[in-house]
């Protein structure tokens, strides 16, 4: 289908909103990307016309969002291609997600002195949970370092696996400085010593087409908000042997076959691991995002994101004094910089004054700041709908906080 960014811009009316007396730049997309019409439309119509719980009712209300429920989960399979929906596990995140793969895998199935890798890049929810399961069973976490340009340092990676490595766990794309990752290479890597591969697809999804058959990943996580759904809902893919082997993590409705007090049986993969009443709405939200990506293409979505890249990193570029943290020529079309002595805070706030939403700190990749020796960035992260407009009101408002702040 032919790419229109001005009509695509029609479908979020957040766009229509003023900041400080000025039009809405949004360039914090890889905190949360905004929503279309479309998705909110079907979260509503669900809410108003066919609200119902899920599973557990044979009236018509019931069977209807149970359908729409279980329609979602096969839509979101056919997103990153998986072999059955079988493999599809509703969490409430990427975060989520992980964790659950931590936690039910690694803490049950890895012993002491088996080994996690992960790399330098890592957001704290692909640190803190293999941190925890090594705490648990006596596994040694390993870190992969990076190269100056912000790349995963793969000759470094393949001295850290070894026979003792059970499970690699990394981003596709880096969420502080949108370096996309060798996940082919590091897979085969894995399996070449039998190790297990877990994906972190969380800045991946909304940006290219996702193929977990062509990846042969072992688990991959990815959240519905940063592909223009709701927030509070994800899914975790995973071979179905591994799921079969890995015990729940909550315990409750949905998630058994037979409640006893002496021993309580438990449902099939996924339904065993989805206890409780779900986000029905948001997954029926999460699907309909999937649908509207789909509907643009990514070849689409990709030429208009190359192109947005290519002319942002020209006009930063003649900004004079702005470092850049990850210069990577494999990168999403995201830019994080900074002006040597300004808090990137400081920055952020004066941008805002002029309508350019952007996101400061450390995006939740503290280690990767300490490597950095700063205390945070501010950082501008690009979508399909963003314009070149918003690249020219970027760097004016760059230039009108430099002049304040130096």
């Amino acid at each position: 289908m032919s790419f229109s960014v001005e009509e695509v811009r029609k479908d979020f009316p957040i766009f229509k909103r003023e900041i400080n007396g000025h039009s809405l730049v949004y360039l914090d997309n890889a905190a949360t990307t905004l929503k279309p019409k479309q998705v909110v439309d079907v979260i509503s119509e669900h809410y108003l016309m066919g609200t119902s719980n899920v599973h557990r009712g044979i009236h018509t209300l019931s069977a209807q969002a149970t359908d729409a429920y279980e329609e979602a989960r096969k839509t979101l399979a056919s997103y990153i291609n998986s072999p059955s929906e079988k493999n599809i596990v509703f969490t409430t995140g990427t975060t989520a997600s992980i964790n659950l793969v931590a936690q039910s895998y690694a803490t049950n199935f890895l012993k002491a002195g088996d080994e996690i890798v992960i790399t330098e890049l890592e957001h704290h929810s692909n640190i803190v949970p293999w941190q925890m399961a090594c705490e648990k069973n006596s596994a040694i976490l390993k870190v992969v370092p990076i190269l100056e340009d912000g790349s995963v340092d793969f000759e470094a990676f393949k001295d850290i696996v070894t026979s003792n490595t059970k499970l690699i766990s990394m981003n596709y794309v880096s969420n502080s400085i949108g370096v996309i990752n060798p996940v082919e290479e590091v897979i085969a890597l894995a399996k070449s010593v039998g190790a297990k591969v877990c994906i972190d697809a969380a800045q991946a999804a909304a940006h290219m087409a996702i193929d977990v058959q062509a990846l042969d990943c072992d688990f991959l996580a990815l959240s519905s908000h940063k592909m223009c759904g709701p927030t509070g809902m994800g899914l975790l893919y995973g071979k179905e042997e591994l799921l079969e082997m890995m015990p729940p993590l909550n315990g409750g409705g949905d998630m058994i076959k037979e409640v006893r007090f002496e021993k309580s049986t438990w449902n099939d993969v996924p339904f065993k691991f989805e206890a409780g009443t779900p986000h029905i709405a948001g997954v029926i939200g999460f699907a309909a995002a999937a649908k509207y990506i789909q509907s643009l293409g990514f070849e689409n979505i990709q030429k208009q994101e190359e192109h947005l890249y290519e002319l942002a990193k020209k006009e930063l570029e003649e900004i004079e004094g702005l470092v850049f943290f990850g210069t990577s020529k494999k990168k999403v079309a995201l830019f994080a910089f900074g002006f040597p002595g300004v808090h990137p805070s400081d920055l952020g706030t004066i941008m805002d004054q002029y309508g350019v939403a952007v996101r400061t700190g450390h995006h939740c990749t503290q280690p990767l700041m300490e490597l950095f020796k700063v205390p945070g960035t501010t950082r501008a992260s690009f979508a399909f709908y963003n314009n070149d407009d918003d690249v020219y009101r970027l760097k004016a408002a760059i230039l009108k906080a430099k002049e304040f702040l130096l």
